[in-house]
């Protein structure tokens, strides 16, 4: 089975190269083909790999193009992981956005949303090539905003693109971690959007065992999101939020923190990966051996900003591991296989959250078989958690409407209606200085 990632220069693509590594039973994946539009990227992750499959017997076999209908064709699995104006982008999103006081993460508030808008053209003429040249392979798609993303390609592609998201495993995986339970047997229950959901229920055996994590003090405190969140908001919440509601929960100081930051994450991140790339190049050096080194130092650094201004500390040891790659990997193995998994993933919503119609992409534990991704039935959110998603998810329809029909005005919609932009002046503002930044938002007029 031919599997191509699109963003194949990524540095993040070793560890989808890892897991597909280790699998071994019918139906894997035994070539894998890079897509990237630089070629030095390409042949740096290619070193990588090659590094990576040494001594591993029937080790899938690579090949890298910046073709991308060559990429595509014959493919059944695509694995999309793009990042529209690289890593200097992302750093310009959040300096743009930091400078007019409100946060400029990459998936949430007004960096978010420069990203879709830059993004989702792109995002929506790979799945009308995927839907010509490929048209029955299965699209995993990594592409931050991952639900606006999704969604955008599943106008063209339907059920057959599928979102995913490593932060909803992490936090489920952490949570069982606590209560003492395997996670490999608990069930989550996860409703939301993408970065934008929240924990319920974790059942184990058919008990939902999170009251008792809860109503427990000192093991609220012995984990990421209850030192980030505090033990006192949590009960109030009776949930636990994904971690990147922590910029909406504590806006504004972390806004403040970003704003203190020496660098943003995106510029920390470019010049970091900057080295990698150039490290990789050299002949003399292990690519493996240098990628290592930089994965480490970039996941002890992650939500950095968030976890000082909270006081949570450092990243436990678990947490450092990613797990992204696992979750493509189940997908693809459920899928291919018909071996039946529940995952969390982005998918469309059909009836599962009623205040939502059934196009909207959420992100909800699904049934995964042959058929695709089948999202289970969930409770409704309350009230405070209905709002939020209602409202973010009207944010990511504006900007799929400015991106297809080109509305500077919609785009300005977009930033305004945002419930971290709080200004119509700001909105507008954030348009003229992203839109005079990046080349690719030309299309607004």
């Amino acid at each position: 089975m031919k599997l191509t990632i699109l963003g194949g220069g990524g540095f993040r693509v070793p560890l989808v190269y890892g897991a597909l590594l280790a699998d071994h039973g019918e139906g894997r994946v035994t070539e894998v083909v890079l897509h990237d539009l630089d070629d030095r990227r390409l042949r740096a992750v290619s070193r990588v790999l090659a590094e990576q499959a040494e001594g591993v017997p029937d080790a899938p076999v690579v090949s890298a193009t910046t073709d991308l209908d060559e990429a595509l064709r014959g493919a059944g699995f695509v694995f999309s992981a793009i990042r529209v104006g690289g890593l200097r982008g992302r750093a310009e999103d959040e300096r743009i956005a930091l400078a007019a006081g409100v946060l400029g993460q990459e998936t949430v508030g007004a960096g978010g949303i420069a990203y879709g808008l830059r993004t989702v053209p792109v995002a929506v003429d790979i799945a009308r090539r995927v839907a010509r040249l490929a048209p029955d392979a299965w699209v995993i798609n990594f592409t931050n905003p991952a639900g606006l993303v999704t969604e955008a390609m599943a106008r063209h592609l339907g059920d057959r693109v599928i979102g995913i998201c490593d932060s909803p495993v992490g936090l489920g995986r952490r949570i069982a971690r606590v209560l003492g339970a395997d996670p490999k047997h608990a069930f989550v229950d996860y409703v939301g959007l993408n970065h934008l959901g929240w924990v319920r229920a974790l059942r184990v055996a058919g008990r939902d065992e999170l009251p008792r994590l809860l109503g427990d003090p000192a093991l609220l405190g012995s984990f990421e999101e209850g030192r980030l969140f505090g033990a006192d908001w949590l009960r109030s919440l009776g949930a636990i939020p994904n971690e990147y509601l922590h910029y909406y929960y504590f806006n504004r100081e972390t806004v403040r923190a970003y704003q203190r930051a020496e660098r943003t994450r995106g510029a920390f991140l470019h010049d970091q990966q900057a080295r990698f790339y150039a490290e990789a190049a050299d002949p003399g050096v292990s690519a493996l051996r240098a990628w290592d080194r930089t994965r480490a130092e970039r996941e002890a650094t992650y939500m950095a900003e968030n976890r000082e201004s909270a006081g949570a500390g450092e990243r436990e040891e678990e947490d450092l591991s990613g797990g992204y790659e696992k979750v493509a990997l189940a997908l693809m193995r459920a899928i291919a296989r018909d071996e039946r998994a529940t995952l969390i993933l982005n998918v469309r919503n059909r009836s599962t959250l009623h205040v939502l119609d059934a196009d909207a992409v959420v992100e909800v534990p699904c049934l995964v078989d042959a058929g695709g991704a089948h999202p289970l039935a969930a409770d409704p959110l309350p009230g405070h958690a209905t709002g939020l998603v209602c409202a973010v998810k009207d944010v990511e329809r504006q900007v799929l409407s400015a991106a297809e029909s080109g509305s500077r005005a919609t785009a300005v919609k977009a930033f305004a209606l945002h419930p971290l932009v709080d200004s119509v002046n700001i909105a507008r503002r954030l348009v003229e200085e992203y839109a005079a930044a990046h080349p690719g938002l030309g299309y607004l007029k």
